[in-house]
């Protein structure tokens, strides 16, 4: 039980664990200028305002030690929009996915990719390293029955998570505050029925969650696709600014509670939600944003098939 297998790594790494690096993987967030169009530029984030000295626009440059922001490509050189299945299979192994299909594929990863993905993903590659590693989101029996009658199919991450042998984590894990839910309030797990014993949280105690993670892991993994679902017109009444919210209290969750030698590192697949004039994706650049004392490391970084590769050499 993942439970247990948490309990076992605290016990052995809480003497010798150095540093850990948090990988927050927000779906559809790029980097656009400053304009009426743009919700990351109109729309209050008070935690990342401060961090940042400003909005999350591609007007924004912060220089100082232990902070790295910018721009990075998800188009990688293939024509039409970025889309979440080639990129998260770039993200994850590290590879031109979309080039290596011949086009940008939504949603899911193309099958011919599956094998590769499972083979030399970032998580696997980190614990052969020696690395303890933490996929963050909690897994309900829904989506496994979902799974089963093939409503949906396996996520870039659950495929790259079953090929390192990494155990995924469920309800039970949720409920002790050893996971998080993909939205973060656990909304959506009482919105499919699930939620029986499991109480609503605030994002800044989602983000502390996760920070506590990583003191007992080498990496650790968290996927929020609520930007792309706002973008889309997808999250109901509370739309984008409900988004916005809950990331900016993630993230301030997560800055307070992180350890001094530990590194936040968050990116994306493509741009969608900084564009209000559309609901589709955009061919913007997403943002690279570091924080910690391994930021200096990731400013060769200039693409999103370069973070794995640049997360395992800091490690």
């Amino acid at each position: 039980m993942p439970g247990i297998i948490d309990e076992f790594v605290r016990n052995v790494n809480n003497a010798d664990h150095a540093m850990a690096i948090t990988f927050v993987f927000l779906d559809g967030v790029g980097m656009a200028p400053s304009t009426p169009n743009n919700p990351l530029s109109t729309t209050p984030m008070d935690h990342l305002h401060a961090l940042l000295g400003g909005p999350l626009t591609s007007e924004s440059s912060p220089s100082r030690r232990g902070l790295l922001l910018r721009p990075i490509d998800a188009a990688l050189g293939v024509d039409g929009l970025p889309q979440s299945g080639t990129g998260h299979v770039a993200l994850l192994a590290g590879v031109n996915a979309p080039a290596m299909h011949g086009r940008h594929q939504p949603n899911f990863p193309p099958v011919a990719l599956r094998p590769l993905l499972a083979e030399r993903s970032l998580f696997r590659l980190a614990l052969q390293a020696g690395h303890a590693v933490a996929f963050a989101n909690a897994f309900g029996p829904g989506y496994w029955q979902a799974v089963a009658a093939r409503r949906i199919r396996r996520s870039a991450s659950v495929i790259a998570a079953e090929g390192a042998g990494l155990p995924l984590r469920d309800l039970d894990d949720l409920r002790a505050g050893r996971a998080l839910s993909w939205d973060i309030t656990r909304q959506a797990i009482h919105e499919r029925g699930e939620g029986d014993g499991i109480p609503l949280v605030a994002p800044e105690l989602a983000g502390e969650h996760l920070a506590d993670l990583a003191r007992a892991h080498g990496l650790v993994f968290f996927e929020c696709f609520l930007p792309d679902l706002a973008g889309h017109g997808r999250m109901g009444a509370g739309g984008v600014p409900d988004a916005l919210a809950r990331i900016d209290g993630l993230l301030g969750g997560l800055l307070a509670a992180r350890a001094p030698a530990d590194t936040i590192m968050i990116t994306s697949d493509h741009g969608n939600i900084e564009d209000s004039s559309t609901s589709s994706h955009t061919r913007n650049p997403v943002p690279l944003l570091v924080v910690g004392p391994t930021a200096e490391q990731f400013a060769a970084v200039g693409r999103i098939d370069e973070v794995a590769p640049a997360i395992l050499a800091a490690l």
